[in-house]
């Protein structure tokens, strides 16, 4: 079984795919993201569907790069009798999804091996294969894939094989579509124009890119990533192109992340404003107002690519897990968990909005002055936290800080828009749940902020107080509480959320960390921002160096890493991560980036 690190991804902003070192599909879900899988050979074998084409010999060595700014992989083989590329896209589309896999050689003649085991509904569904005026086609209840290539194939037992050889200068097309199953294939451009299409679309993509400070190539690639994880329909941004990876191998936490959080809203807009990609801001902003319209006191945490709000969760048992790691899920029943840091995070998304000069919508004023009438009710009760336990409900620290953020917002809205609002009745609340935080989410023994109310132990989310302008970075109790972090949840020099679970279980630590998790690197890019603020620049450059030296070779990060078995861990690549380290790049900037800017934001007139 393939590493998380070993896997690329390419896309074409509706859905994504997942390829290995040895040039095999081994995840895609079509035709959007959170769609069946018809290749789940990442969370099972390749029983459950993949796609590979490779040399035939034995024994040969890979590399592999994106070509140029672009999401177009070229996996290039040597063998003892050549060398042999191949390159894999998938074309940015308006409907018809499809992958163009082209076979190149090199040098010398190089015989290769074609495998396509096509299963429906996550690996469980046999289709009836044939081949139709030199088309091959599968299908299997509402689904249909069409591969269209001059190698002739041939079925072997429940698959489709070919063998072929290529030689120096020779190039093979493979193409395969998705279409309805009642309708005719789709008409595609021929691989070679699909190929200089996709390419020339990602170069001007990137050409908007505005950023130019360190790390220039890791924060392009980022942007990309999240371009790759949009849902271009709707301008939603998936937080990863996978379900069930998991956090832990063998464990249990394995969740599935082809959804939008709202809780990824501020950083992901910071990130895009700051690198010159408006549009995708200006999607991602629209895409959250439609997705929240409605009753406020039903506000969700994650909603589907095109706002939907249903996401049940279901288990997978004919699947074996990644590294044996079950249950395998489909949806995702945090939908339904209380989180209130969203209100926090959605009215700090909307403000930075307006103060980036996106035009506002005519109702979203409205509408946030309905959640803060929300706020005001609930802010007081406990809830799930940022971290989605599925235990009983607290009164968490970073909780009741958001909500807090939620009233600030919406009193400099007022204050610096000229919007309508009570205001004076907002500045009371707001600095209500300021005297409430203070006072209840102190250690007072320590002087260090805690996981809940009444807790001794620590957790990374409170990082975020000072850069969110709760408190100034000077404060002592913000000082004590990074040092106390730094002291208690890093190893090796990444951060972990916390060493006791929230639901009040106390964890037994297995070499620095907690079974179950590794350490999660939106954390860790935290930490660095914080070192910022505190004038800390060259251990936050050193901290940041760090993260990027786990990405793998393509540099792709996951949700989290284990720095003791040294491997990425979580659902892969992971939004979050990404736009993390675009921030914290930016925050080591020459210009005050989103730490500076959000704790100006949040700090008392």
């Amino acid at each position: 079984m393939p590493a998380i690190e070993d896997y690329a991804v390419i896309g074409d902003t509706h859905t994504a795919a997942l390829i290995g070192r040895d040039a095999s599909i081994d995840w895609l879900c079509l035709p959007r993201f959170d769609a069946g899988a018809c290749f789940a050979a990442l969370l099972g074998s390749s029983d459950n569907g993949r796609w590979q084409i490779a040399p035939a010999a034995s024994s040969w060595t890979s590399r592999r790069r994106y070509l140029g700014n672009s999401a177009v992989l070229e996996t290039e083989f040597e063998t003892d009798t050549g060398v042999v590329r191949v390159i894999d896209f998938m074309p940015p589309r308006d409907s018809t999804p499809d992958i163009v896999r082209i076979v190149e050689c090199v040098r010398g003649r190089v015989e290769m091996r074609m495998e396509l085991i096509v299963r429906f509904d996550y690996g469980s569904i046999v289709p009836w294969v044939r081949t139709i005026d030199g088309v091959l086609r599968a299908v299997a209840g509402p689904d249909a894939l069409a591969l269209w290539s001059p190698v002739p194939t041939h079925g072997v037992g429940l698959t489709t094989q070919a063998e072929f050889t290529v030689e120096a200068g020779q190039r093979l097309p493979f193409q395969l579509a998705w279409y309805r199953s009642h309708e005719s294939p789709p008409v595609l451009p021929e691989a070679e124009e699909a190929l200089k299409g996709t390419c020339e679309w990602w170069e001007t993509w990137c050409r908007q890119c505005t950023y130019q400070g360190p790390w220039r190539d890791a924060v392009l690639r980022s942007f990309i990533t999240l371009k790759i994880l949009t849902y271009a329909p709707t301008g939603g941004i998936m937080a990863a192109a996978t379900t069930s990876l998991p956090e832990w191998p063998g464990g249990t936490r394995n969740w599935d992340y082809r959804y939008c959080w709202i809780r990824d809203a501020t950083f992901t807009l910071y990130a895009l404003i700051g690198g010159g990609f408006k549009s995708e801001a200006v999607a991602w902003r629209n895409w959250l107002l439609r997705a929240v319209a409605g009753d406020p006191a039903r506000l969700q945490i994650v909603y589907g690519a095109a706002g939907e709000r249903r996401l049940p969760e279901l288990m997978l048992p004919w699947l074996s897990g990644f590294l044996g790691s079950q249950p395998v899920r489909v949806g995702n029943a945090a939908v339904d968990q209380l989180q209130l840091d969203v209100y926090g995070e959605l009215l700090n998304t909307l403000y930075l909005a307006r103060r980036a000069g996106i035009e506002a919508d005519p109702n979203g004023w409205a509408l946030e002055k309905a959640i803060v009438d929300t706020v005001e009710q609930v802010w007081r009760e406990p809830d799930d936290g940022i971290w989605e336990v599925r235990g009983p409900r607290r009164h968490f620290t970073h909780s009741k800080v958001m909500a807090w953020v939620a009233l600030d917002r919406a009193v400099k809205s007022v204050e610096q828009f000229g919007l309508d609002g009570p205001l004076d009745k907002w500045r009371t609340l707001r600095s209500a749940i300021h005297d409430d935080v203070c006072t209840r989410g102190v250690d007072p023994k320590r002087g260090v902020f805690t996981q809940f109310y009444g807790s001794e132990d620590l957790d990374a989310s409170v990082l975020m107080i000072p850069l969110l302008g709760f408190l100034p970075i000077d404060d002592p109790r913000v000082t004590a509480t990074i040092a106390a972090i730094e002291k208690e949840l890093v190893t090796d020099g990444f951060v972990r959320r916390y060493r006791s679970e929230p639901d009040g279980g106390h964890v037994v630590q297995v070499d620095g960390l907690p079974p179950g998790e590794g350490a999660f690197l939106a954390c860790s890019f935290w930490l660095a921002d914080c070192y910022v603020l505190q004038g800390r620049r060259d251990e936050a450059w050193a901290l940041c160096d760090r993260l990027l030296s786990v990405s793998n070779d393509l540099g792709l990060l996951s949700e989290e890493y284990d720095p003791h078995a040294k491997r990425q861990l979580g659902n892969f690549p992971q939004a979050f991560s990404h736009v993390s380290l675009i921030n914290t790049a930016r925050n080591l900037s020459q210009e005050p980036g989103p730490a500076d800017d959000r704790h100006r934001a949040g700090a008392k007139d």
